[in-house]
């Protein structure tokens, strides 16, 4: 970058080839977000602290009005890039791309080379060297070449140079017309010089970070320049400056009038308007970035629904925002932030290629296509080969001494804003050798890669993307949607023949049969789905099919792929060779379940029908045989005739519903057809082939028989559809005499068959708009029939049966009374049960329960019921309440539990009259028993007092039923009396309750007495003995337990041995909590000892900074030479010179310590949250500098 000449040269923006590309209109929904509220003044800005992170000015309409995000606006990101710098955004939560295919979008090319000696040169369209600028001696003086600019007509170039001269050159002839070097500070490098749309009117960007406006005058033939600030670097270094420039069929656009400026500086964006005079119209701050990530700044006019418009995109780091800025029909101009584009990388380049795509570069030197609508990443080049030129050396000023900022010359390590550069459709590179053009590809191009590389199902993917308009990038396809749509269909087609001669070709001759298969199976699908996609059913079967039946592995992969497409009716007619071919090869590999799916979904017009019907008879098909039928013969009766079991129900059902079986729809004129002749069918005397022993009616006889239930089923949907269809009424009608007549008169149907007819029947007499007559009688022989009291046989089926007639509404068919009657005899109780509840006599339902072996247990259930749920008067709950009192002890007899529950609940009066009732001891024992014990159940009990003398009643019942559980109960209940019990359990010689009783009662010696009588032998009395002195031991001295020992006249006499076990096992308890105290002391002392040599090494540890740079004013503390200042560094890692810390006042003085500091950036992040103030000894820092270096 030394060399003088202008080695930039290549990057003439081509004005006169800047169009802006309007080919397709972006939803607007995406746009349509209120508009921002007032901008702030120049002035504000540069008085705002560089440090200060405010929130945008503006709505994020994105997150707060979901409803205006068009269909691509889902939150995405593109690929991770496995070397862009800062790692920290990888954390970040992306959503995965879609797989769609976009194929190879960028063409790359290298320019040709120009002599060695010439380093750079103007060139024209067809690079032949035109112009050759500057000499050796300009370079001496003003040092390198570090902007370039050219203006919107190609007429003038603006150099900027690496000691901040400036110079103006006619690029018609080559002259040198101006040489500016007073427009801004000296010792500065120019790092942007850029031309606005105004001619006479440009902006330069130094290297001390501040901004001037260049205004070119011409007066009395003296070529002058003035310059003014726009933006003092004092206040924030500017390091980019992109003006709106306008293509010459948008200069009337209104926006233009105001030649609108965007800057970057290093903590945030601004756009000023230049004209009619300077103003501010909006600021946005990056938030917190990587202070080595490189601003970026892109415009483009960008069209919304025939509405161009222009859009800024910016980024510093990996995210991309977009600002849309437009005029209103009131004047008023808006500035609208869009959805932000996510990006996992550090960007270093950003450029539009277009109105919707923009290329980005990341620091790893990868370029991603971006489509920005949706937000795909389209490609990703790898560029490193390139070797870019940076601009490092302008940034940090080397040419005048470096005397630039640490932050802007952090940035300048990555910055290529000269080096890469975008127009039309065409991205410029600088490279150290050589410069490259990248450049979209028009859609045959890109399809054509994918073909070269034998990619066929990638080109057929993509372009059936340009076929139905949902490709991106899109360059070359011009016309309305029908003549595109052409164009890329004869592609597809020739694309298809490749596929299918490639595939062909390379078929391996020898091998596993597998392997061929395989092969072609990757190909046939592709082959046949995008043929149907196209509709080209013709090239399908008559040109590709022709090609691959030579080969007789692929004629069968053809075949059999072909069947989910004809299932889905994606495919509903085949030519007929291909239909014989397809049935021949699926029959010959036994896959009759495949031929009955193709045959219900085709047209049958191309096939043999007689073959056909043969071939399904022979192997079962009899949904295809169905088909045929009705499908090629409207034939619906001769079906019925051949098929039986449920596939016959099913197909009455359709039949006479008006709906063709397995699927579609009966034509409309056969509809009333079709039903008239399944009824006729069914209601036939005889079959066609009837023998002499056939019974009549033999279609209904067999189909009853097979499946009464369902074949109801279908007669009672037809009595729903023909409601006012008089024939079918009548039909109908015959149909239940027939049946009536066969089930009534027969003796070979079961109940259950016969009370399912009659079942029917009470629900379709029971309707209001009933057209059938039943005999009355009928019903009162069916109910001799159920209730036959001299038939024991399938009694349950009969009452079910029974009881699902009445349910229905036939009970209104019987007289009450006789049907009482027989339900009694024949035991159905459920039968009585239904009837007594519909005259509301409930007590007379609890006899039906006592009654009924399988439902007794039921009765709880019913009587709790009745007593506690509304809905029924006080009368009836009275009677019931009587009857269960009435019924008491056989209710104890069966559940006492159960009993005791609904006595505490309901007949909490009438416990003892119940005792009284009940005469069985033992049945009151159990009935106590339950009642004193507080279980849980289905129905909670209630805490029930009973009287002292109902206590002890059951404790005499327990001392003679259960005397082992007497004394849990003893201890458990409270109600008793003292004296009663100890009498009563020294009746019955309970001795260990009378022991418990007495204990409780105060007299301990008469309770130890009483044990004694029970162990009477020594041995039993030296246990209990060992045992209670064992328990003594953990509260008595052992000494004391030993002198009682010995004086005891039992051991006095005796041998040690005889209390040797005994001391064995008190000395064996010391020990054990002994060496429990012992080890308990040593882990205490072992974690305290663990707790205070880790602190020591932390407070000890040394700590590493994350930067090198203070994290408030971002200079290297090394850099540093204007006075000695000590560095401190928190245990989180960031560093601060004292000074900084001290004038943001986040140290204070505490008594005992000369001063305590907290982290400034760590505490400012907290407090953004809401969170408290932490201090240094609750935060990440600590209480005091843990590294103080003196410089």
């Amino acid at each position: 970058m030394s060399n003088p000449r202008l080695c930039y040269t290549f990057n003439i923006r081509l004005k006169i080839a800047r169009t802006i590309e309007l080919g397709r209109i972006i939803d607007d929904k995406e746009f349509d977000i209120p508009q921002v509220d007032t901008p702030p003044t120049l002035e504000s800005i540069l008085n705002e602290p560089e440090d200060e992170e405010e929130p945008f000015i503006l709505e994020d309409t994105c997150l707060l009005n979901t409803e205006n995000i068009d269909a691509h606006s889902c939150e995405t990101s593109s690929l991770a890039s496995s070397d862009s710098g800062d790692r920290t955004h990888l954390k970040r939560k992306t959503v995965e791309l879609s797989t769609t295919v976009h194929g190879s979008v960028l063409r790359h090319s290298i320019l040709k080379g120009i002599s060695a000696q010439i380093v750079s040169a103007a060139v024209n369209l067809n690079q032949a060297l035109r112009l050759c600028l500057g000499s050796t001696a300009t370079g001496a003086e003003y040092g390198a070449v570090s902007a370039l600019s050219i203006n919107h007509d190609c007429t003038r170039l603006l150099c900027g140079f690496a000691k901040g001269h400036i110079t103006m050159w006619d690029l018609a002839n080559g002259k040198l017309l101006r040489t500016i070097t007073d427009a801004h500070p000296p010792g500065t490098a120019i790092l942007h010089v850029k031309f606005t749309d105004d001619p006479t009117l440009a902006v330069c960007n130094d290297s001390g970070g501040s901004v001037f406006e260049l205004a070119f005058r011409r007066l009395m033939g003296m070529r002058t320049c003035e310059s003014r600030c726009l933006f003092s670097g004092s206040k924030g270094e500017v390091c980019n400056v992109e003006p709106l420039l306008t293509a010459p069929d948008l200069k009337d656009h209104p926006i233009t009038q105001y030649s609108l400026l965007a800057m970057a500086s290093l903590t945030k964006i601004l756009v000023i308007g230049l004209k009619p005079s300077l103003k501010v119209w909006m600021t946005f701050p990056y938030g917190k970035t990587d202070p080595t990530s490189v601003p970026q700044l892109a415009w483009q006019f960008v069209p919304v629904q025939k509405v161009v418009n222009p859009v800024l995109a910016f980024c510093r780091g990996d995210t991309v925002h977009f600002l849309l800025v437009k005029k209103d029909e009131t004047g008023t101009i808006h500035v609208i932030k869009q959805r932000q584009l996510q990006l996992n990388c550090d960007i270093i380049s950003l450029n539009w290629i277009n109105s919707r795509t923009l290329v980005v570069m990341d620091s790893g030197e990868k370029l991603r296509v971006v489509d920005r609508p949706s937000q795909e990443e389209l490609e990703s080049l790898d560029v490193a080969e390139v070797q870019l030129v940076y601009n490092s050396s302008h940034f940090k000023s080397l040419a005048t001494g470096g005397n630039v900022s640490q932050a802007l010359a952090l940035v300048g390590e990555k910055a290529c804003y000269q080096s890469v550069c975008s127009y039309t459709g065409q991205m410029v590179l600088l490279g150290t050798k050589s410069a490259h053009i990248l450049t979209l590809r028009n859609w045959r191009e890109r399809v054509d890669c994918l073909l070269k590389q034998e990619r066929f199902v990638e080109a057929l993917s993509l372009a059936w993307s340009f076929h139905e308009g949902t490709a991106k990038a899109v360059l070359g396809l011009f016309g309305d949607p029908a003549k595109r749509k052409g164009v890329v269909a004869d592609k597809m087609i020739e694309i298809l023949f490749q596929y299918v001669e490639r595939s062909v070709k390379k078929c391996p001759e020898h091998g596993k049969i597998q392997i061929m298969e395989q092969h072609f199976q990757d190909m046939v699908p592709v082959m046949v789905d995008y043929c149907l996609q196209l509709q080209r059913t013709d090239l399908l079967f008559n040109q590709l099919y022709t090609r691959l039946v030579e080969n007789c592995v692929a004629r069968g992969v053809f075949l059999e792929s072909l069947e989910p497409y004809i299932v889905s009716e994606r495919l509903g007619c085949v030519t007929a060779p291909v239909m014989r071919d397809l049935l021949t090869h699926l029959q010959d590999n036994n896959m009759m379940d495949s031929v009955e799916n193709c045959l219900i979904h085709l047209d049958i017009t191309s096939l043999d029908i007689q073959q056909v019907v043969q071939m399904c008879w022979d192997n079962q098909l009899y949904d295809a045989m169905i088909y045929v039928f009705n499908r090629g013969m409207n034939d619906y009766i001769t079906p019925m005739e051949v098929v039986m079991g449920n596939k016959l129900l099913v197909y009455i059902s359709c039949s006479l519903a008006g709906r063709a079986y397995p699927l579609g729809d009966i034509p409309e004129d056969l509809v009333s057809q079709v039903k008239n002749q399944v009824f006729e069918f069914l209601i036939r005397l005889h079959s066609a082939e009837a023998g002499q022993e056939e019974e009549l009616y033999p279609y209904i006889r067999t189909l009853v028989h097979f499946d009464t239930p369902e074949f109801l089923n279908v007669l009672a949907l037809t009595l729903e559809d023909f409601k006012n269809d008089k024939q079918a009424l009548e039909y109908q009608q015959r149909i239940v005499d027939i049946l009536l007549k066969v089930m009534v008169e027969n003796s070979d149907f079961t109940p259950s068959q016969v009370g399912c007819l009659f079942t029917f029947l009470a629900r379709q007499l029971a309707k209001p708009d009933n057209t059938l007559f039943v005999n009355r009688k009928l019903f009162d022989q069916v109910l001799e029939f159920l209730c036959s009291p001299d038939d024991d046989t399938r009694h349950t089926e009969r009452q079910q049966v029974l009881l699902e007639l009445l349910q229905v509404g036939g009970v209104i068919q019987f007289d009450e009374g006789r049907l009482l009657g027989l339900a009694e005899k024949a035991e159905f109780y459920q039968i009585c049960e239904f009837l007594y509840e519909q005259n509301h006599l409930y007590d007379k339902i609890l006899d039906c329960y006592l009654r009924d072996p399988l439902r007794k247990e039921e009765i709880f259930n019913y009587i709790h019921n009745l007593l506690s749920m509304p809905g029924y008067s006080s009368e009836e709950k009275h009677c019931v309440w009587e009857k269960a009192l009435l019924h008491i002890a056989e209710l104890v007899t069966l559940d006492p539990a159960k009993s005791a529950d609904l006595v505490a609940m309901h007949f909490p009066e009438e416990v003892r009259p119940i005792i009284t009732r009940l005469q069985d001891d033992h049945l009151v024992f159990q009935f106590l028993r339950c009642l004193l014990d507080q279980r849980e159940g289905p129905h909670p009990q209630p805490l029930l007092r009973l009287s002292p003398d109902l206590h002890e009643l059951h404790i005499g019942l327990l001392c003679r039923f259960t005397p082992r559980q007497l004394t849990d109960f003893l201890k458990a209940s409270q109600d008793y009396r003292l004296e009663e019990a100890v009498q009563i359990t020294e009746q019955y010689q309970v001795h260990e309750a009378t022991s418990y009783l007495l204990e409780k009662k105060g007299d301990s010696h008469g309770a130890f007495q009483v044990l004694l009588k029970v162990c009477v032998s020594p041995p039993v009395l030296k246990e209990l003995t060992m045992k209670v002195l064992n328990s003594m031991s953990s509260f008595i001295p052992l000494p004391a337990i030993i002198q009682r020992i010995l004086q005891d006249p039992v051991y006095g006499k005796g041998k040690l041995a005889e209390i040797q076990g005994l001391i064995l096992g008190m000395l064996e308890t010391f020990n054990y909590e002994q060496t429990l105290l012992e080890t308990t002391t040593s882990l205490l002392n072992h974690d305290l000892h663990w707790s205070l040599s880790h602190l020591r090494a932390a407070v000890s540890r040394g700590l590493h900074p994350r930067q090198d740079h203070c994290n408030i004013c971002l200079q290297q503390y090394r850099r540093r030479q204007d006075s000695p200042d000590d560095i401190i560094i928190f245990s989180c890692g960031h560093l601060y010179h004292c000074q900084c810390l001290q004038r943001k006042g986040s140290g204070h003085a505490e008594p005992r310590l000369l001063q305590v500091w907290s982290c400034y950036k760590c505490i400012s992040s907290q407090r953004g949250r809401g969170g408290d103030r932490v201090t240094t000894e609750t935060g990440r820092g600590r209480s005091t500098s843990l590294a103080q270096v003196s410089q």
